[in-house]
């Protein structure tokens, strides 16, 4: 059983079941999620629980219009290794990855073109986020769109690639749940073991905004709009 396409139609009930048990052994040294509300997780760092979900469908549409123009791909890190999480971007600047490094370009390589302009309910969506986390006139130029598959991660790193630290990173979950792993600005620190579920929001700056953190292997499973995907959506601002 799995749903194709970002809008794919609903699962099976028993596709969600067996999502369910799959996951449970990877998330059961993690406390219960809340319904609602938001979470400080570290100084500075916060956590929306479902703060995207009434406008999830308009978001899906949004990132499905942009990878039409600009497709997913597996990037290349400067050491030669292939990502295993697929990317693109939208905004003014993409991040982009290859042998001659880390940085943002104002094209995507494998067009030439211009990257697609930031849709306006992921742009509001990100700046509402911010807002409620403390943090002003958030004005993001560029957006990350992340596709995991299960198994694929996201190593500890720090985002350090913007060169403005003054602005928060606000980062949107979309799909199959996730364990996000966050520490502290001291890559020896143990990070900590979050649990993302499909609309929720980690908004993260001030004296943690070059905090370490990664995601774990992607489980197994099937959600009713993505199926075996999830989708990251993480906004920055550049220079």
């Amino acid at each position: 059983m799995e749903c194709c396409g970002v809008l794919g139609g609903s699962c099976h009930a028993l596709g969600v079941q067996l999502h369910r048990m799959s996951t449970l052994d990877l998330f059961e040294d993690m406390p219960p999620a809340e319904e609602a509300g938001q979470s400080t997780i570290a100084p500075g760092a916060m956590l929306l629980h479902g703060f995207s979900l009434a406008c999830d469908a308009e978001l899906l549409q949004a990132i499905e219009e942009v990878l039409k123009q600009a497709p997913l791909r597996h990037m290349v890190t400067p050491g030669g290794f292939t990502m295993s999480v697929a990317m693109s971007n939208c905004g003014g600047l993409g991040w982009v990855s290859d042998s001659s490094g880390y940085r943002y370009s104002e094209r995507d390589p494998l067009s030439g073109q211009a990257w697609p302009t930031m849709p306006v309910c992921c742009l509001e969506l990100a700046q509402r986020a911010a807002a409620q986390s403390g943090y002003q006139e958030f004005q993001p130029t560029a957006c990350l769109i992340n596709e995991y598959v299960p198994g694929a991660k996201l190593s500890l790193h720090q985002d350090k690639d913007e060169l403005n630290f003054s602005a928060p990173i606000v980062s949107m979950s979309l799909g199959l749940p996730a364990t996000f792993l966050f520490g502290t600005t001291q890559r020896k620190d143990r990070p900590k073991r979050h649990r993302l579920n499909h609309g929720d929001v980690v908004v993260w700056g001030g004296p943690s905004r070059l905090a370490y953190h990664g995601v774990a292997p992607l489980a197994d499973g099937v959600h009713p709009i993505l199926g075996h995907r999830r989708l990251n959506l993480t906004f920055r601002c550049v220079g």
